[in-house]
């Protein structure tokens, strides 16, 4: 079953509205500022092992305790801002995924010195299979498991698949030119 279709059958109303929002205003459409994809790609990450829905109930959190995506300040954290974000009850207390958040910042500020943005490097290697975009983010970026780099790549407009075809958001996703459909 598809995220459009699981949706329409979510209870109770709190929860089909929560999905909805994502679903209906997020997921598939291009993203052109680096730190919110930063921000996807630090979402993406902490839901592994957990559900989407965990995610989405902490996203404040999460933009809160990492400065609202801030790649600069991110990738600036210090030790102490570590022991923070291990403490904080709003985001996934993971060392593991904590240390991937700060690390990957730093790597996009790399990328933005070589090409200019985070958005210019994922479409200077467009178009990739999977196959092929997981190499790349396993080369490039820390804990970037296969349905991550899946996920992430597919929520940002990059691989198609977010919505079904008769989707209502599939038909609008279409009038922002994913990368996907300029294969």
């Amino acid at each position: 079953m598809s995220y459009c279709s699981a949706i329409e059958n979510m209870q109770p109303e709190s929860r089909k509205m929560l999905h909805k929002k994502y679903h209906d205003h997020h997921y598939g459409f291009p993203i052109h500022d680096d730190d919110e994809l930063f921000g996807r790609l630090v979402m993406e990450i902490n839901q592994a092992g957990l559900s989407w829905e965990t995610i989405l109930k902490k996203e404040e959190g999460f933009r809160a305790a990492y400065d609202n995506f801030n790649i600069k300040k991110v990738a600036s954290y210090t030790e102490e801002d570590r022991r923070r974000l291990l403490n904080d009850p709003g985001i996934i207390r993971n060392r593991l995924k904590v240390n991937a958040a700060i690390e990957n910042a730093k790597t996009i500020l790399h990328l933005q010195k070589e090409f200019g943005s985070f958005e210019n490097w994922l479409e200077h290697h467009h178009p990739k299979t999977l196959q092929e975009w997981m190499k790349i983010f396993k080369k490039t970026f820390k804990f970037t498991g296969g349905e991550i780099v899946n996920e992430f790549l597919m929520s940002i407009g990059f691989l198609k698949g977010a919505h079904e075809d008769n989707c209502w958001v599939h038909r609008e996703i279409m009038q922002h030119s994913p990368m996907w459909e300029k294969e």
